[in-house]
């Protein structure tokens, strides 16, 4: 295909790289990436080996050492000039992201656009890595903290968002003087190969050290464990299940490294008596069916008041059953695969769970067969009538089926369903009654670290900080004050008097 070639993505290519450099050992086997919208090979990609991942963090360890002496707004010119690169190969980088994962091109251009908005964003803040000056109890005193950089920032990526959290973290860490490397989800690794090579010509036309940015495709046990384990990552940001963050927290606390968790996500919209359903309707549809369901923040649990419960479920109904439902390269189409049989599997396996706990399907839950779906990864996304205690409900399946709920009294009661989950990313509320918003939003409200009202539970802007609260892990990226979890915070005391006072006005005499 023509943008695999203005991608520089070959037939066999190599996963791991410092920046300007390919290390070319092929002794660790080849991951062969198939499309989920066609079911064909599209490339393949030789994993790295333990000797790559060492010289890798040698690389950057020594990269590092130069970059943080770099002045900020420098390395906020380098960020410009990546964005701008980004906008050059947006069309064909947003097609990889679409053929290689399957969520739709729409998307792959808007995922393509979230990296370039980063760079944006990055660039203003590498003049803005501000400190604060505060009163010294001491005469002829000033006191005042300041952040410094970090040093080599791990970035692991989860398959849905291929290049966008990769950009997230990369883009807001270099900035603040780190260096990156980057394990991606062996799923889709041809974005990071396409993604290295774009970001490769800016660090050569500006004659940078290797080891600024680099690569690692990998297996979790030669890559990723090493990752974890390795004292010289000052900080991993890590995107996956529960369970994973669960066992890198637990192995980078042992270290006492840093990490960052973006974790799971069981997000839920509420809809009272005065919800504006025109409204409401779309957003819900987008956030539960947009990437096939696999997004963090897709919504999984819709908790509905009994008043407009049947009017809500048939408005649905009728949405689902105008959805087109195809290859993600066309745009007519709304709905593309999920992004292998696995996820399929797990699809069908949750409805069937749902039906033995009491679970009524309402519509979908079909694998589509025939031309155009010869991938096997193409199902038609499920409605299902539930309560929120069944255990599968408590959980969070990364697929297209979203949970109608049903509450009878005021919005609390509503509120307490949504958050008696143990995850806590993403939540939204549809009302027009100004106390059942502002409830929503207070300390008793949701408890989760993304709260909305009047608009969905997906589509994150970049300038806000993006994370969860309880098992999604507390983490946050992207915007706001983010950038301060990629640097090491110090507090300076300066003396500019000819006295030594003590603090607490302590008497020392000697």
């Amino acid at each position: 295909m023509e943008f695999l070639k203005q991608l520089g993505v070959k037939d066999k290519n190599f996963g791991c790289s410092t920046g300007q450099e390919w290390l070319k050992r092929t002794d660790e086997g080849l991951l062969d990436i198939v499309s989920p919208a066609d079911g064909k090979h599209i490339a393949s990609v030789y994993q790295c080996s333990e000797e790559d991942y060492e010289k890798t963090i040698v690389k950057a360890s020594e990269a590092f050492k130069i970059w943080r002496k770099t002045p900020a707004p420098q390395r906020g010119e380098i960020v410009r000039q990546i964005g701008l690169r980004l906008r050059e190969y947006k069309d064909p980088l947003g097609r990889l992201v679409s053929y290689e994962m399957g969520k739709s091109l729409q998307e792959g251009w808007g995922e393509v656009q979230e990296m370039i908005d980063i760079c944006d964003f990055a660039v203003g803040q590498s003049r803005q890595l501000y400190g604060f000056t505060m009163q010294s109890e001491r005469p002829n005193h000033r006191m005042y903290d300041q952040y410094h950089p970090l040093g080599i920032v791990g970035i692991v990526t989860a398959f849905n968002f291929p290049v966008a959290v990769w950009a997230w973290n990369a883009m807001i860490a270099a900035v603040c003087g780190d260096v990156n490397v980057w394990k991606p989800s062996s799923k889709v690794p041809l974005t990071a190969v396409a993604i290295q090579n774009i970001v490769a010509e800016v660090l050569k036309e500006n004659d940078l050290p290797e080891g600024i940015f680099n690569l690692v495709i990998g297996r979790g046990r030669t890559v990723g464990e090493r990752m974890l384990n390795d004292k010289r990552v000052s900080l991993v940001s890590i995107t996956g299940s529960t369970a994973v963050g669960r066992h890198a927290n637990e192995v980078i606390a042992r270290r006492f490294g840093k990490i960052i968790c973006e974790l799971g996500g069981n997000n839920a919209i509420i809809i009272t008596p005065d919800a504006d359903l025109k409204m409401a309707i779309p957003a819900i549809v987008f956030g539960a069916v947009g990437t096939a369901g696999q997004r963090c923040t897709t919504t999984r649990r819709l908790i509905i008041h009994e008043s407009v419960f049947d009017k809500v479920k048939e408005s649905l109904v009728k949405a689902y059953k105008s959805l087109k439902i195809g290859t993600p390269l066309d745009t007519d189409n709304h709905v593309g695969p999920l992004i292998d049989k696995g996820a399929v599997k797990m699809f069908t396996d949750a409805i069937e769970e749902v039906k033995k706990e009491g679970g009524t399907l309402v519509y979908g839950g079909d694998v589509l067969e025939g031309p155009g779906y010869e991938s096997g990864c193409y199902v038609v996304p499920a409605i299902m009538e539930v309560e929120n205690s069944y255990p599968i409900v408590q959980e969070e399946t990364f697929a297209p089926i979203l949970y109608l709920i049903k509450y009878s009294g005021d919005v609390q009661e509503a509120i307490d369903i949504q958050n008696d989950v143990v995850q806590g990313l993403s939540s939204a509320i549809f009302t027009n009654n100004l106390r059942e918003a502002e409830t929503f939003l207070s300390a008793w409200g949701s408890d989760c670290g993304i709260a909305n009202v009047n608009i969905g539970t997906s589509g994150a802007e970049i300038g806000g900080a993006f994370g969860g609260e309880k098992e999604t892990g507390g983490g946050r990226e992207s915007g706001s004050d983010a950038w301060k979890l990629y640097m090491r915070r110090q507090t300076n005391t300066i003396n500019y008097g000819t006295e030594l006072p003590l603090a607490q006005g302590i008497k020392f005499e000697i």
